[in-house]
């Protein structure tokens, strides 16, 4: 039998928890939501700002799970499966802490940065594989309590182990990092995100530089080259004794783009990597992945993995749902695709976004519709970042922009006439102005910040498009 992930009694160690069940009970697994508990893994129930898991914990011991930690305050229950402790985030920073500090020969690799994150994390997973086994971050569990519970879930003999980190307020990577320990940190790059938080962009890079601080000795930072902001990282880096490797188009990069054919579904990619050069097929559109496909390469070959192994890997990649997911719809008059971008939007991947829209071929589609929603957490600059994308709409050849929220009202008022296809004030009610304004020989891309409620729309397409391609 497989020697499970935790016990009972190394739970209640790791936590200075204490429990009346059996000590050598297994665990299987950490979660902190019933809904995605499986039996026999321990539940946390952790006091959040809308729920409190402790209201859930009858629910999750009905449903198999071995122990629940609890506060010490909760009431009397099944005493044998309850570990209780003082306060529940903490329990589970300890087990993040207890399961990074078991792992022997695992390289430990961390991800930040203003965009790309849970993109790299993905590619990471993807390109590491054939040398190993990889534990990463599931979805983007990046913040206070998805950092620890990726830790808390790692197993002991893992080879390798990505996680994501991210923030919208300085100190937060200071505190995860330091629980992760990365032998590796890589910033995709720094953008103009969060800027309600932020009093500028040089801020923004010295919290995201805050990922250096927990660094392994001798531990390497991977940055961008190309970015304004690379010395300003650079002196961050190695003033906390990580050697630098850069990534990008610049001449001097570690980690060189030497050459990129961009096509609508994929690119092929011409790199050096510290010294190597290879060639591969990237299995998922755009400039942006392409050089953040450099910084993982580089990630790969200093953690001592096959670099040509993961280069081949990455013709394997695909883009997620609400991250780059193209779905192409047969109909009688023509084919329609849904680029779903609706996950999330920031200045930065929203360009990137439209200009991958762009690569759109004009001769399989007759429009290229870019359906945009707000960009939050932009602070008073909000209006102005909008209203710029106009140069990038105009860019990338977009046919016609389809609106939604108060800011993004900014772009579409900056639109002549002709590219103006609907505007709403909400994703709510664009909806059927949407769906009555597409149809075949579109290319659409939906993308907006996750508060914009970009989502619906792209199901409400979906639906729209099965009915025309099962007419087909």
């Amino acid at each position: 039998m497989a020697e499970p992930l935790w016990t009972v009694g190394e739970i209640v160690k790791a936590t200075g928890g204490s429990c009346l069940g059996d000590a050598v009970r297994p665990v299987t697994g950490v979660s902190i939501d019933t809904r995605s508990l499986a039996p026999e893994e321990g539940f946390v129930a952790i006091r959040g700002p809308n729920r409190d898991g402790h209201s859930f914990v009858e629910g999750a011991l009905k449903g198999g799970a071995a122990c629940a930690i609890v506060d010490r305050s909760f009431p009397a229950g099944d005493e044998e499966r309850l570990v209780r402790v003082g306060d529940t985030l903490e329990a589970l920073n300890a087990l993040g802490r207890a399961a990074r500090a078991r792992v022997q020969g695992t390289k430990v690799i961390a991800v930040t940065g203003s965009v790309g994150k849970t993109g790299t994390k993905e590619a990471l997973r993807l390109a590491l594989a054939p040398s190993g086994t990889v534990h990463a971050s599931v979805k983007s569990f990046n913040n206070h309590w998805g950092v620890p519970l990726s830790l808390a879930n790692m197993p002991k003999d893992v080879r390798f182990g990505v996680f994501e980190i991210g923030m919208n307020h300085a100190g937060e990577i200071d505190a995860l990092t330091r629980i992760v320990r990365p032998h590796i940190a890589i910033i995709t790059t720094v953008a103009p995100v969060h800027l309600g938080f932020f009093r500028s962009v040089e801020d923004i890079a010295d919290a995201k530089a805050e990922i250096f601080h927990g660094l392994e000795p001798h531990g390497i930072a991977i940055i961008n080259r190309d970015s304004p902001h690379y010395e300003r990282l650079k002196r961050h880096a190695e003033h906390h004794g990580a050697s630098v490797v850069s990534f990008g188009e610049a001449e001097g990069a570690d980690a060189r783009l030497l050459a990129a054919e961009l096509k609508p579904d994929a690119s092929e990619v011409k790199v050096d990597i510290l010294g190597e050069t290879l060639s591969y097929r990237l299995g998922a559109p755009g400039l942006h992945l392409v050089h953040n496909s450099l910084a993982v390469l580089a990630a790969v070959k200093l953690a001592g993995a096959n670099l040509g192994a993961a280069a081949r890997a990455y013709a394997d990649l695909r883009a997620q749902a609400g991250r780059g997911d193209r779905i192409v719809f047969p109909t009688k008059e023509g084919n329609i695709v849904l680029i779903d971008e609706s996950y999330n939007a920031n200045p930065a991947s929203m360009r990137a976004a439209i200009a991958t829209l762009g690569l759109t071929p004009r001769s399989e589609f007759k429009r290229r519709v870019a359906v945009l929603g707000d960009m939050l957490e932009l602070g008073t600059q909000g209006p102005k970042l909008h209203r710029e994308l106009a140069e990038v709409v105009d860019g990338a050849g977009v046919d016609v922009v389809f609106a939604c929220g108060e800011l993004m009202g900014s772009l579409y008022q900056a639109l002549p006439a002709s590219r103006r296809g609907a505007y709403a004030k909400t994703a709510e009610e664009l909806a059927p102005l949407l769906t009555a304004g597409v149809g075949p020989g579109d290319a659409i891309m939906v993308k907006g910040s996750l508060g914009s409620r970009m989502g619906p729309l792209v199901e409400a397409l979906k639906r729209r498009f099965e009915i025309d391609a099962g007419a087909a």
